[in-house]
């Protein structure tokens, strides 16, 4: 699953992602090397305690992150926000929290686009492109197989904001340069 629905109102999509089974598997794996390197070596307690130690750093660096994008009308803005674990552990503070803020007026699409997952293939991610040329990733890791999944969280996105909404006639007679008026004079003058 890419993206889970916390709460959805008409003013606020609150949309959260966790790791998933791969990096979950991934984790137990890398430690169980360790543990099993401890276990069966003859070293002594230092080099075994180094073993299992080493095994989960890495565990935990692979670790996905765990990631929340807030789109809140009332305030005109949404927030991504991001958690890493192996951050946290290395700093002992905040450091593990990243929080990106952006104006909502200011996005003019949301895209679904594939990304090369390092030696699993293709991976799929929703993007959000701003009117100031700015694409920004709803999230840092992508999913794999199910574009799917990617592609419904897009629309509720596209949705929400009201991006797919076709301007009223009236926006469209106000927001043209020229009115019917103008187009009678140059006829005239010919």
């Amino acid at each position: 699953m890419y993206m889970l629905v916390e709460t959805r109102s008409n003013n606020i999509l609150h949309l959260k992602r966790a790791p998933g089974i791969r990096s979950w598997s991934l984790l137990v794996a890398i430690s169980s090397v360790g543990l099993a390197a401890a276990y069966y070596s003859e070293d002594s307690f230092g080099w075994k305690l180094f073993y299992i130690a080493g095994c989960l750093f890495v565990a935990v660096q692979n670790l996905e992150d765990w990631e929340e994008a807030v789109f809140e009308k009332d305030e005109g803005k949404v927030f991504l926000k991001t958690f890493n674990l192996y951050k946290k552990l290395l700093t002992l503070s905040k450091a593990g929290h990243e929080q990106v803020v952006f104006p909502l007026d200011e996005i003019r699409a949301v895209n679904v686009e594939e990304e090369k997952v390092r030696y699993f293939g293709k991976g799929y991610l929703v993007v959000l492109r701003f009117v100031t040329g700015l694409s920004h990733p709803l999230t840092q890791n992508a999913v794999m197989g199910c574009r799917s999944d990617v592609e419904a969280v897009a629309k509720l996105i596209t949705s929400f904001l009201e991006l797919n909404r076709v301007p009223d006639h009236q926006d469209l007679q106000n927001s043209s340069e020229t009115d019917g008026s103008d187009i009678d004079e140059r006829k005239d003058q010919y």
